[in-house]
């Protein structure tokens, strides 16, 4: 019941802020185009279409105003207008009152806010879709006097988000049973991951952690800057980090006037975003505009600020090597080696014939080689491979979906820094020494030598587990052995038949022969 009355709220939102309109109008048929007219009368749609959209997105809640948040990045998908309100979704979304975010802070510590802090800020420098940040000052303790941010969880977030993720589940499942595409698209997995991922966010002392070891991890990159966690006061909805102060990435004109080298800063992006990726195997999975600013002051100067660490992705050595192989053979345009790794990943059926996978992948990539990041959609690209899975039965990975949409949010980025920006030549140079370092002596020494300590344990030992082993064979082994023993009497038995029937066929034939010759002679 509460998903059909979830439904019948999007459906009304949808009707009450004509986005109906905005789809139908899209269609060539007349008659399809004169249907929002039908369906008008009554409604009040004079507010501009792009407004509309993200009124509508804010009305049906976080899952959906993240959804606005990434298509604000993707200006060559999105008439202007719509991607200007779009990006109002990023870091301003309409904030909860303020004396609900305090009583929040107080109910997590314990006390007053104003014992807390010598300074609170009531009105918030941002609102997201998940929490809020109001700017403060710390009272006492060995942070006396620090400036810093203070991140608060929107109050009863867990059941709206119960409510929409399991109107996901429930599509994902038709779409699963009815589509033919279905089953290759594993659209119950994608969401179980989304459903992962959203849940990571509303726990601030998890994302807390994340930013911490993102801050570890970039410690000696000198490319970008993650706040401090202050763990004395960070809490499950509440988290109290350092203050940065920087400059929002998307005012590119601003920065401009402070002398920040623009093309530079959108290369140093694609070498943050790759070495997070294939070095760490951990990188920052919301990288829209609001969560990214730019240091002003002297000391770091042009580097990259990174917030909101709610969500993270990672992946294995099996997935970092498999994507570099495949980004390496790209970048070379060795078709034919991208299209033998979708085979033996096991993404494609194994009979497909790699000659003409090769060749799909070529007519898709081709056209976009050599061009600056302003001629080169990537939203074209996906879309052409997406036709192109489709005929070749590739199977849709949840695990990279998170880096498929990060990659989206990284072209948005370069895209407004630097339209010249060459992303393949950016990436080439990096891809390839990352390739060397893992196939290289120094990685094979770096893994022996961090396997050391287990093989120091395990070589003295070795002689008396093998004694033991030999000595004390386990039940289960012993029948398998006498299987494998009764298994090999019959086919020796069956050899022997067969050895002695062809003895004997031979001895016969044989002793017809002497018969004719006798008999001829």
């Amino acid at each position: 019941m509460r998903r059909v009355l979830r439904g019948c709220f999007i459906v009304w939102v949808v009707l009450r802020y004509g986005l109906d309109e905005l789809v139908l109008s899209s269609f060539d048929h007349p008659w399809i185009r004169r249907l929002p007219r039908i369906v008008s009368p009554g409604r009040h749609l004079d507010n501009p279409r792009g407004q509309r959209l993200r009124e509508a997105l804010e009305r049906l809640g976080p899952i959906f105003v993240k959804f606005g948040q990434v298509l604000s990045t993707r200006r060559d998908l999105l008439p202007p207008d719509i991607a200007d309100e779009l990006a109002r979704l990023q870091d301003r979304v309409p904030p909860f009152p303020s004396e609900i975010a305090i009583a929040t802070i107080e109910r997590a510590f314990g006390r007053r806010v104003d014992d807390v802090f010598s300074h609170f800020e009531r009105v918030p420098v941002a609102s997201a879709s998940i929490a809020q940040v109001h700017f403060a000052t710390l009272r006492g303790g060995r942070d006396a006097g620090r400036e810093v941010a203070v991140k608060v969880l929107r109050p009863n977030m867990l059941p709206v988000i119960e409510k929409d993720l399991a109107l996901m589940r429930l599509m994902a499942g038709w779409v699963e049973r009815l589509s033919a595409d279905g089953k290759r698209l594993k659209p119950r997995e994608v969401v179980a991951e989304f459903d992962k991922y959203l849940h990571d966010e509303l726990d601030l002392l998890r994302e807390a952690s994340n930013a911490a070891q993102l801050r570890r991890n970039m410690a000696g990159l000198d490319l970008v800057l993650i706040p401090e966690m202050l763990w004395d006061w960070c809490r499950n909805d509440v988290m109290v980090m350092e203050r940065m102060h920087g400059v929002p990435i998307n005012r590119t004109n601003e920065l401009r006037r402070l002398g920040v080298d623009i093309p530079r800063l959108a290369r140093d992006g694609v070498t943050i975003f790759f070495t997070q990726v294939f070095r760490d195997g951990f990188f920052h999975a919301d990288m829209h505009p609001g969560n990214i600013q730019v240091s002003v002051a002297p000391a770091t100067f042009g580097r990259y600020i990174s917030l909101d660490f709610g969500i993270v992705g990672t992946l294995t050595e099996h997935d970092k090597e498999y994507l570099a192989q495949n980004f390496t053979a790209f970048f070379r345009r060795d078709y034919r080696r991208v299209a033998e790794l979708h085979i033996e990943s096991g993404w494609v059926p194994p009979e497909t014939r790699v000659d003409e996978l090769e060749s799909a992948i070529r007519a898709v990539c081709e056209p976009y080689f050599d061009r600056p990041l302003k001629e080169i959609s990537l939203g074209m690209v996906l879309m052409r491979l997406f036709q192109t899975s489709r005929r070749f039965q590739v199977e849709i990975q949840p695990q990279l979906v998170l880096l498929q949409k990060t990659l989206l949010n990284i072209e948005g980025l370069g895209r407004e820094l630097d339209p010249e920006l060459d992303l393949w030549a950016t990436a080439k140079p990096f891809l390839e020494k990352w390739m060397l370092e893992q196939l290289g002596p120094q990685k094979l020494l770096a893994q022996l030598k961090a396997e050391a300590p287990q093989y120091a344990k395990l070589l003295p030992a070795l002689p008396r587990l093998l004694h033991d082993y030999l000595r004390h064979r386990p039940h289960e082994l012993r029948k398998e052995l006498d299987v494998l023993l009764a298994e090999q009497r019959r086919t020796n038995r069956l050899l022997q038949g067969i050895i002695y029937g062809g003895i004997g066929f031979a001895l016969g034939l044989i002793v017809t022969q002497v018969l004719l010759r006798v008999r001829l002679w």
